[in-house]
């Protein structure tokens, strides 16, 4: 980009016509590239989706284990189509004084400290995940990363419990934007349980399979796929320019 308004400072100082164009058609192409709606730094504000759910001990953040999570990244096809990325999972130990609701570990299956579960720390959980994330949204050309997830302020506000307490500082996530499943699923569907949401959309959904991090964390992504995707099927993506000038009226 310096190499182009160089070349356009150039031209304007030697009153070169043919250079100028060339220069404004360089310009042009850049910000054309910038703009194009099928690339994914267009289209969330320059933010890049990860999709995330969190099995945990409990439904308090600040006191109850995180005991799984699994983070799913996403990317555009040449066609502007949302698809799923990579997929990062992990068990997680339940940090020193952590508390374990019995209700919670009965109905999610996860007994926290069975050797076999090859947890590991939150520290290391976060620097994994964080570390992906922040490639995925280097390569996507965006700016920020924003968590996607089903009813979202309980997994968002369980990672950032994990932050806050290891005191992890290159968090590529947004401190509080987040993207809620359950409220486009409501406004598109219809439905805001995650697998009514699924079967309504003809992406299926077994039961049997649900309350593990991975299985849900992909079911999201494939609902957040279909609801981005079908709103441009219909029309509702790229954007009709809107005109801004001013109107009066009598």
């Amino acid at each position: 980009m310096n190499k182009i308004y160089l070349n356009l400072v150039n031209a304007l100082s030697m009153n070169s016509t043919p250079t100028t164009e060339l220069a404004a058609n360089d310009i042009s192409k850049v910000e054309s590239k910038s703009k194009d709606p099928n690339l994914l730094s267009s289209r969330f504000r320059g933010f890049y989706p990860v999709v995330i759910d969190v099995e945990t001990a409990g439904f308090n953040a600040k006191t109850d284990a995180l005991l799984e999570i699994a983070a799913v990244t996403l990317k555009m096809n040449s066609d502007g189509v949302l698809e799923k990325d990579k997929t990062i999972h992990f068990h997680v130990e339940p940090f020193e004084g952590a508390n374990i609701e019995q209700a919670a570990i009965d109905f999610n299956g996860i007994d926290p400290f069975n050797p076999l579960r090859g947890a590991v720390p939150e520290s290391e959980m976060l620097k994994e995940i964080c570390k992906a994330v922040s490639k995925g949204q280097k390569e996507a050309g965006c700016q920020r990363s924003v968590i996607v997830a089903h009813n979202a302020a309980f997994d968002h506000g369980f990672f950032m419990a994990a932050v806050e307490r290891e005191k992890y500082k290159r968090v590529p996530f947004h401190p509080f934007v987040t993207f809620d499943t359950t409220s486009f699923a409501a406004l598109t569907l219809g439905q805001t349980v995650l697998a009514q949401a699924c079967i309504q959309a003809g992406l299926g959904f077994d039961n049997k399979e649900a309350h593990s991090a991975i299985y849900d964390t992909e079911k999201t992504a494939d609902l957040f796929c279909y609801m981005v995707n079908r709103f441009k099927e219909l029309g509702g993506w790229p954007l009709t320019p809107i005109n801004n000038e001013a109107t009066t009226t009598e």
